[in-house]
């Protein structure tokens, strides 16, 4: 008896164990259920539909979405739109109010259509590189090695504006003006206005307040190394002014572009060339002054000098000069021009014109004569280029039709009521049977005028 019972005492015990290690197994796997199930609702999506352990579906929780006009069509849209448009004319006004009238403007179909105002550079094989000539209220950079005829490009530019009543400015901080050359190239220097600052940070102050002015149209800084920081010539020669300069241009190009667009003042930094150390594959030329000036750019060019242009003396008379535009954003990049510059006289005008004038096919070329309106006006390049220089009625005309052709191809084709006219004076000019001929045929964009692609440069 006592060992049945005991027996039977085990066996309970036993089943007491087992229903116990059983009970823990089932409480585990419930555990694991909801954590699953939690799990599952978490993954399949916080806010779209959540899964409680039960498996019953609950509410969708909805999302904040954008405000809509809750009319289907009729009145009820237009009361909504109406309203929409009421409020935003009440913010406008309110912003208008709170920071000055003219921060937001709504520009229209006019607008859409308008073209960047542009100033000629002397240079038409440039020009039509350009899209029609540097833009107005925008920061341009023109880069090259030294002797490239950076400085004669924004000499020609300076005349340029100073032919149509505007004013210039010139910082030269390299203190290297040539008066005698400027008045060849074509400058006003009695009207020119020279800023020779000591540092940095005084040449960029003019520059700014000149451009706040609302007087000047275009101010050269040449060039951008010659800019010297104050601590750098207040400190020891051979101590280390690590990205002083850069740091400068980049806080004088914060100011100095909003200010130039909003008073419609084009400026020209002419900048040189450094060798980065330790360069193998790729190119090792940089600029100086840091990358702000990259970024601030509207255009930058890229002058090199091509060849060496001599008489029939073998002495040297000028050089070939090839411009490249590396970036710009009021026209299609990556244009070349090339022209020619001489010593006595700066940018050759004259070959430039026939050269512009025989892509635009306004000169026609037959072998090596050129004619005009189907009458010869020189054997070869030479030749036509000083007929064009003592015939300065036929240059004019010449060049009025091409600058016609550059605005209707920078206009999308379409002639102004101006432009007509003007092509009827010029036809009125040329009566003996040597004329120009008419600006209604068309013509495919120019390509490099070297002859060469873009990618070979």
């Amino acid at each position: 008896g006592q060992v049945s019972s005991r027996v039977v005492a085990a066996g309970r015990v036993g089943r007491g164990r087992r229903g116990e290690k059983k009970g823990r197994e089932g409480r585990s796997m419930r555990v694991q259920s909801a954590a699953s199930g939690s799990q599952r609702a978490v993954h399949t999506g916080v806010g779209i539909f959540r899964f409680s352990s039960h498996k019953k579906r609950s509410s969708r929780a909805r999302l904040p979405g954008p405000c809509r006009a809750k009319g289907k069509g009729g009145k009820s849209d237009d009361a909504a739109w109406q309203a929409r448009k009421g409020a935003l004319d009440a913010v406008m006004k309110d912003i208008e109010k709170q920071y000055g009238k003219g921060i937001v403007q709504v520009l229209g179909d006019e607008a859409a259509q308008a073209k960047v105002a542009m100033f000629p550079t002397g240079v038409h094989t440039l020009d039509l590189a350009l899209g029609g000539g540097i833009p107005k209220g925008r920061i341009v950079e023109v880069y090259g090695p030294e002797s490239s005829g950076k400085t004669t490009l924004a000499m020609h530019a300076i005349a340029e504006v100073q032919r149509t009543g505007g004013t210039a400015v010139l910082v030269d901080a390299e203190h290297a003006f040539d008066p005698v050359y400027s008045q060849k190239v074509g400058v006003d220097i009695e009207k020119l206005i020279i800023v020779q600052a000591e540092a940095a940070e005084e040449a960029l102050e003019v520059v700014d307040k000149f451009a706040r002015s609302h007087a000047v149209d275009i101010i050269v800084i040449d060039s951008v190394a010659a800019l010297v920081p104050k601590a750098e010539i207040e400190g020891e020669m051979g101590s280390p002014q690590i990205g002083l300069q850069a740091r400068l241009m980049s806080q004088a190009l914060r100011r100095l572009n909003a200010n130039a667009s909003k008073c419609n003042c084009t400026v020209v930094f002419l900048n040189q060339l450094r060798q980065k150390v330790g360069v193998i594959f790729g190119n090792p030329e940089i600029t100086s002054g840091g990358n702000a000036l990259k970024f601030y750019s509207s255009v930058r060019l890229d002058i090199r000098r091509k060849e060496t242009l001599r008489d029939s003396k073998n002495e040297e008379k000028g050089i070939k000069v090839r411009v490249k535009v590396t970036k710009n954003k009021v026209a299609p990049p990556y244009k070349i021009g090339v022209f020619d510059i001489m010593f006595d006289r700066g940018i050759n005008k004259e070959a430039s014109l026939l050269d512009v004038a025989e892509e635009l096919e306004v000169v026609e070329k037959k072998g090596s004569w050129y004619s005009l309106d189907g009458t010869n006006i020189g054997q070869g390049r030479e030749n036509t280029v000083q007929y064009l220089l003592e015939n300065k009625g036929v240059y004019k005309a010449i060049e009025e039709t091409v600058s016609l052709k550059l605005s209707e191809r920078a206009a999308g084709g379409v002639p102004s009521l101006e432009n007509v006219a003007d092509q009827q004076h010029q036809e009125s000019l040329f009566e003996d049977g040597a004329g120009i001929r008419s600006w209604s045929e068309g013509g495919d964009p120019v390509e490099d005028l070297a002859g060469q692609s873009s990618s070979s440069y």
